[in-house]
């Protein structure tokens, strides 16, 4: 049974060292108010490349290890008031917790690092357990160096934004505990006299330091785009293979990069580099930055790779349909006979991404008025005719083309089924723009498998 009232607090102060709240207590109680947004306004995250020195490098390092500590106490001091003693704690003990923490004889080193910074780790942990209790996520886990990312997060009373006034967007960022501004490489401005909401600073395990700006902007949707010939919102079917990393109804094929094959044989001859080193050794640390900063590669040549393909999407059509897959149960640990083939298979899918690629066309398609649709997974695209809709037997992954037995049409695999993908998402877009109310814009996003089934089979 949960314990609660007066005894949940002698439990909190006296077996879990957690003091009462007694800041404020003379004042009249006034409701927090929380900061609202702007209408029609979307938060924005820009990435930036920074280049610290040796100092600032130094505290920053000193601060991912400040946060990670404390992210881990607090988890401890969660899960050990529950086990225990059955009492529940929040955000607010487990910074009532921290000051004693900051203020303890053995942990002292923590006042070297911004509070703020420290409570935000903490909040990362309270947002944690909350999709934990939604069942969305598992149990927290600890942190541990050299495993987890090293981030720290900078709210606005944790650093300090000064705009430049001859080039609008850019400007200093100064955090707190440190002497001077950060050197940020500007590779694109801010938007002009908007106040960063809050700083991230992340460094990877190839040693590089990022900076990520959260602000608030209105995002100005982009033109609708229409057919020439009736007027209807133009609708692109997307099909994601191995192949071709995606398949377009139109023909288009966009070719897979196979980065992790095209970097295999270097990637291997680091990896038996790094073995060959003794444990602890500052050779064995080069050869392991080493790895880092060939995987680093990997991940922005594919991550702008994508970045330049949705943006072309989202901006050529006003309709993108693609399959609703389960990238998890594809991806499954290969078992049994085959085994070595199913790794390949896996490696080869995780390589093409196929989760940043619809995470990329959600944001973006609820950012400049497109719509998003997701056909049901169980919809047989690949082996449905898209010239007179007879559904043929099952194809092996390695048949790439076959000939309809009702109208004897010679299909390409991928390209049917991108057709067969665009015209069901038109009609899923049909029965939601007949379902809406008047005034009514249609959604970002459009799920087959949210929508009831009276309006499925309208």
């Amino acid at each position: 049974m949960r314990v609660t009232g007066a005894e949940a607090k002698r439990v909190k102060r006296e077996a879990l060292g957690v003091p009462d709240p007694v800041k404020h207590r003379q004042r009249v109680a006034v409701p927090m108010q929380r900061r609202a947004p702007e209408a029609d306004t979307r938060q924005r995250v820009y990435r930036y490349r920074c280049y610290p020195t040796p100092a600032q490098a130094e505290q920053l390092i000193k601060t991912f290890g400040a946060c990670r500590w404390t992210y881990n106490e607090g988890l401890t001091l969660r899960d050990r008031a529950w086990r225990e003693h059955r009492v529940t704690l929040g955000f607010a003990e487990s910074c009532r917790a921290l000051t004693g923490w900051r203020n303890a004889e053995g942990t002292q080193w923590l006042q070297e690092v911004s509070s703020t910074v420290l409570q935000q780790a903490l909040r990362h942990l309270d947002a944690a357990f909350g999709r934990f209790f939604s069942s969305s996520k598992r149990y927290p886990k600890r942190k541990k160096k050299g495993r987890s990312r090293d981030s720290a997060t900078y709210v606005r009373t944790g650093f300090r934004w000064v705009e430049d006034a001859e080039r609008p967007g850019t400007g200093l960022i100064a955090l707190a505990k440190q002497s001077g501004p950060l050197r940020i490489r500007w590779s694109r401005p801010l938007p002009a006299g908007v106040r960063p909401v809050k700083v991230t600073v992340t460094r990877d395990r190839a040693g590089r330091f990022f900076v990520s700006v959260l602000v608030e902007e209105r995002i100005e949707p982009l033109p609708p785009v229409f057919l020439r010939d009736g007027g209807a919102p133009k609708a692109v079917g997307l099909d994601l293979g191995l192949a071709a990393l995606v398949t377009l109804d139109d023909g288009e094929k966009v070719d897979h990069p196979r980065l992790l094959k095209k970097y295999g044989a270097k990637l291997a001859e680091l990896q038996r580099s790094l073995h060959r080193k003794k444990r602890g050794s500052k050779n064995r640390e080069k050869a392991r930055q080493e790895i880092a900063r060939l995987y680093a590669l990997i991940g922005d040549v594919r991550r702008d790779a994508l970045d330049q393909l949705t943006t072309r999407l989202v901006r050529e059509n006003q309709v993108l349909v693609v399959e609703d897959l389960s990238i998890v149960s594809l991806v499954r640990s290969p078992k049994g006979k085959g085994r070595r083939r199913k790794a390949g298979l896996n490696r080869t899918i995780l390589d093409a991404s196929w989760g940043e690629l619809f995470r990329q066309l959600q944001y973006k398609c609820a950012w400049y008025g497109r719509t998003l649709v997701v056909v049901d997974r169980f919809f047989p695209s690949t082996r449905r005719c898209s010239a007179c809709g007879v559904i043929g037997p099952k194809l092996d992954l390695a048949v790439r083309g076959w000939s309809c037995e009702g109208c004897g049409a010679e299909h390409d695999r991928d390209v049917n089924a991108a057709r067969n993908l665009r015209d069901e998402g038109m009609r899923l877009c049909e029965l939601v723009a007949a379902a809406l109310p008047p005034g009514r814009v249609m959604p970002s996003m459009i799920r087959a498998s949210e929508m009831p089934d009276v309006v499925l089979t309208a």
